[in-house]
């Protein structure tokens, strides 16, 4: 299995964004939900409008769904960023409650969500027309959550958890931490710098 890469910078994050939007407000949605929310790709694409969207069709502020790899229930908040994607996808799209959330535009065999190959399409198309050079995936959705919230300062014990690993040595290497970025924090960190002037008698 290609091992796919995390989209590390903030500003190609918001590039991608930008440039869905104007493509696809589904394929906007997939993107922003997908690095909000550490879903695995299988998950993502399972999703129903009634996981995302209540009875009086208001955009729920949580999604709770079983997991298929683990068959583990994962509830977690939907962030603003995904629940405004959500509403503006569904903006102007006739729906009912059981329908897939990522439709798919061939409905040839009835209501289906876009399979794992046209996911793979859109985030790796849109990775390369910016000029992203590295490995990009379907995976690359969770590993860009991970990566994140571990450099907004999540501990790895809690995103082991979040990701349902074995291990912390598997988390880190998961989200794309390499040696280099953790010897750069104790580089960035370097508290105690002791000039000669305080040594002086």
């Amino acid at each position: 299995m290609e091992i796919v890469e995390p989209i590390r910078e903030r500003k190609k994050i918001e590039t991608i964004k930008k440039l869905l939007f104007l493509k696809s407000k589904r394929d906007y949605c997939l993107f922003v939900l997908g690095i909000n929310s550490g879903l695995r790709i299988s998950d993502l694409l399972n999703l129903k409008i009634h996981d995302v969207v209540d009875d009086n069709n208001l955009i729920r502020d949580r999604i709770t769904i079983r997991e298929k790899k683990t068959n583990k229930t994962k509830d977690f908040p939907l962030v603003s960023n995904s629940q405004t994607a959500i509403k503006e996808y569904l903006a102007n799209r006739q729906y009912e409650l059981s329908d897939p959330l990522f439709l798919s535009k061939k409905q040839c065999y009835g209501k289906k969500p876009i399979q794992r190959d046209q996911a793979y399409k859109i985030i790796n198309n849109v990775a390369k027309e910016i000029g992203i050079n590295e490995r990009i995936g379907t995976h690359t959705l969770r590993k860009t959550f991970g990566y994140h919230a571990y450099k907004a300062g999540t501990s790895i014990e809690y995103l082991q958890k979040l990701l349902n690993h074995s291990s912390q040595e598997i988390t880190l290497r998961y989200i794309g931490i390499t040696k280099e970025h953790l010897d750069d924090i104790y580089i960035k960190l370097n508290l105690l710098i002791i000039g000669k002037k305080y040594y002086s008698s």
